[in-house]
């Protein structure tokens, strides 16, 4: 899971644990509560074992209030879905994602699809998960 201001990216992996694929966003309402609901459903539906969610790391490291956000939403989710959540670093994902889908090959209006580059970036994250990456 990608989480951001305005959109969630969302990916789950092959039943291997091998490969990570992006699965779609889910929007989110200024000023509302994080979609707790929508992303249980999401979990359930794709039969997921655990929740991996981007830890938005600062480049200097430690951790700042958005963190802090990402953190309190993960356990949230935690307690609503009855799974256990594992943060990664996220650092450089959103950028990762939107070079790769600008370099596809796409038609212009699908390459600057915001909701196209928050699944990628999900998609990230997951993968190195997947791939070891250290939990937070």
């Amino acid at each position: 899971m990608d989480y951001g201001l305005r959109r969630i990216g969302l990916a789950v992996s092959d039943p291997t644990g091998t490969l990570a694929s992006p699965v779609g966003t889910l929007r989110r309402r200024r000023g509302k509560r994080p979609p707790l609901k929508a992303l249980a459903e999401a979990a359930d539906r794709h039969e997921v074992e655990r929740i991996v969610v981007g830890l938005p790391l600062p480049l200097a490291g430690g951790e700042n209030e958005w963190c802090k956000e990402v953190r309190t939403v993960g356990a949230a989710l935690a307690e609503r879905s009855g799974r256990p959540v594992v943060f990664v670093d996220e650092r450089f994902t959103s950028k990762q994602a939107e070079r790769a889908v600008r370099s596809s090959g796409l038609k212009k209006r699908e390459r600057e699809d915001k909701e196209r580059i928050d699944a990628g970036a999900a998609a990230l994250i997951l993968q190195a998960f997947l791939d070891g990456a250290p939990t937070q």
